[in-house]
C-alpha cells in the first residue's frame, strides 16, 4: 500500500502514528512502567482533541525518525526536532512549540572552552544527523582545525553521560535537555552557546498533508488556552533554577542521610498512601533530612512540625525521625483529604504541600482569587498564579484570611518537585529511568571514543 493511502487509512481508523526516539524529553518508560515524556504528552493531547488514539513508533535515533517521516511511515515526527534551514527545505514543519539554544557542554573539572576556536583542542562528539552536527559543520568553515565525531544515538543524553564520566571532553545539546541532565550530572558546565534561540516543531509527513491545518489550529489554541504553558511548567519548571551547590549537596546527602531514614518514609507511605519519595522530597525541603533542624519560629525535626501540629498528630518527640516523619506524613494526608471535590492527582498533592507550607485558609483564598480571574480553582497551575497575589493589598484585603507570603508555597512546591526528580535520577533502585542507555549503544560509544 502506498504510504499516503496507508496514513489516510490509519486516520480513518482513528489512529495517529507518531514517530519518535527514546529520550528524557521525548519518550521513555517511567517508574510505573508507563510511556511518558514531554513529546508523548503533547502528542496525546493533540490526538485526544481530534478523537484519535496515538501510536508511538520509536526509532533508534533522530536520523532514523527523520528518514521514517520522509518515507511516510508515520503521520508526524515528534522528538524535540530543531527547525533548521536545511531541514525546512526538506520537511513540512508544524508550528513552533518550544525554543532552545544549542550549547557546548563540558565537565566542570574538564576542558576549558572560552570560544569557538577552543573547540579544536578538545575531543568533541555529537548526535549523528542532528542540528548540532549542522551547527558545527558551519562553524568548521571559520575554524578549519575543528574536528568532531557523529555518533548514532537517540538523543544527546548518552553523550552527556560520557562527558560527566570524563570519557569525552565535550558535546553539544539543547538547553532544555542540558537543564534536565544537570540534575543527574551536576558537574556539567556550559561554557559556550553556539546559536541564538531556535524552535522545536513537529515534522508532518508529506503523505499526511491533510493534517497540516489541523495541527496548526490546535497549536494556536494550545498557546491561547495555556495547555502548552502548563505542559512546559510540568516538564521543565523544576529544572529552570539550577543551583550547582544545592544539587551537589543533595546528591551527597542521598548517600549520607537518606539510607537511615528511608524505612521511616516507606512506613509512612504505607500508612498514608503517599509515595515515600514525595514524602522524602518534602522532608528534604523542610530540614535537609536533619533530625535536629530547628527554625527561629520553633518548628523542628525532619518534617519541621510546630508544637500544636505535633500534638494534633500524636508526636511526642519532634526530633525523633520516626515520629516526625509519621506525624508529618499524617498531617499532609489530612490536608490532602481536605481538598475539595474535583481536585485530584498531582494537583491534589501539590495543593496539600502548599497548605502544609502556608496554611489551608490561604489556599482557600487563592482558590477564591482563581475563580474571580476565570481560572480553574482545582488546578495547581491556577493557584501557582494566585497564591503570590496574597502578598498584595489589592487582593489580600478582599479575602477571608488576609495577607500571606504567597510566593513561598509556590517555590516550596517547585523545590519538592525538583528534589523528587533528583531522587528518581540518582537512586539506583528507581532510576535513572529517563536516561537509560541501550547496552549496544554504550558499547558502540566506547569503541568509537576509544
Amino acid at each position: 500500500m502506498e504510504p499516503e493511502i496507508a496514513l489516510a487509512a490509519a486516520l480513518e481508523e482513528g489512529r495517529l502514528i507518531v514517530l519518535t526516539a527514546e529520550g528524557p524529553n521525548s519518550h521513555f518508560i517511567d517508574e510505573d512502567g508507563s510511556v511518558s515524556g514531554y513529546e508523548v504528552e503533547l502528542a496525546r493531547a493533540f490526538a485526544e482533541s481530534q478523537g484519535l488514539t496515538v501510536e508511538f513508533d520509536v526509532r533508534r535515533d533522530l536520523q532514523a525518525v527523520l528518514n521514517a517521516v520522509a518515507a511516510g511511515e508515520g503521520h508526524i515526527a515528534a522528538a524535540g526536532i530543531t527547525v533548521t534551514d536545511a531541514r525546512a527545505a526538506r520537511f513540512n514543519f508544524g508550528p513552533a512549540y518550544n525554543t532552545v539554544t544549542e550549547q557546548v557542554v563540558c565537565r566542570r573539572a574538564g576542558a576549558r572552552v572560552r570560544g569557538p576556536s577552543d573547540l579544536a583542542e578538545v575531543s568533541l562528539s555529537v548526535v549523528a544527523g542532528s542540528s548540532y552536527a549542522e551547527t558545527l559543520g558551519a562553524l568548521a568553515t571559520t575554524v578549519p582545525e575543528l574536528e568532531f565525531r557523529q555518533v548514532e544515538a537517540p538523543s544527546a543524553m548518552p553523550l552527556l553521560r560520557r562527558v560527566q564520566n570524563e570519557r569525552l571532553d565535550c558535546t553539544v545539546a539543547d538547553s532544555n535537555l542540558i537543564a534536565h541532565a544537570r540534575l543527574e550530572f551536576p558537574e556539567l558546565l556550559t561554557p559556550l552557546a553556539l546559536t541564538e534561540e531556535r524552535s522545536h516543531a513537529w515534522v508532518i509527513a508529506g503523505q499526511a498533508a491533510q493534517l497540516e491545518e489541523t495541527v496548526a489550529d490546535w497549536f494556536a489554541e494550545a498557546h491561547d488556552n495555556g495547555v502548552l504553558a502548563e505542559l512546559d511548567e510540568r516538564w521543565y519548571g523544576y529544572t529552570r533554577r539550577f543551583d550547582y551547590v544545592d544539587v551537589a549537596r543533595f546528591v551527597r546527602r542521598l548517600d549520607e542521610r537518606l539510607p537511615r531514614l528511608r524505612r521511616h518514609f516507606e512506613a509512612a507511605a504505607i500508612d498514608t498512601g503517599i509515595d515515600w519519595r514525595w514524602l522524602a522530597a518534602q522532608a528534604y525541603q523542610e530540614s535537609h533530612w536533619d533530625p535536629d533542624a530547628v527554625s527561629v519560629t520553633g518548628v523542628r525535626g525532619i518534617m519541621m512540625l510546630t508544637l500544636p501540629t505535633a500534638n494534633e498528630v500524636g508526636v511526642e518527640d519532634r526530633t525523633d525521625p520516626a515520629q516526625s516523619i509519621r506525624g508529618g506524613a499524617t498531617y499532609l494526608r489530612r490536608l490532602f483529604d481536605r481538598m475539595p471535590d474535583g481536585v485530584d492527582g498531582e494537583d491534589q498533592l501539590f495543593k496539600a504541600f502548599a497548605a502544609y507550607n502556608v496554611g489551608m485558609g490561604h489556599l482557600y483564598d487563592a482558590r477564591r482569587l482563581a475563580r474571580r480571574q476565570g481560572l480553574d480553582p482545582d488546578a495547581w497551575p491556577s493557584l501557582r498564579q494566585t497564591l503570590p497575589l496574597l502578598s498584595e493589598q489589592e487582593y489580600y484585603s478582599t479575602v477571608r484570611y488576609g495577607y500571606a507570603r504567597g510566593h513561598e508555597p509556590v517555590q516550596y512546591v517547585r523545590n519538592i518537585r525538583r528534589y523528587r526528580a533528583l531522587m528518581d535520577l540518582h537512586l539506583d533502585d528507581i532510576g535513572p529511568l529517563a536516561a537509560r542507555v541501550d547496552p549496544t549503544l554504550e558499547l558502540e560509544l566506547a569503541e568509537m571514543e576509544g
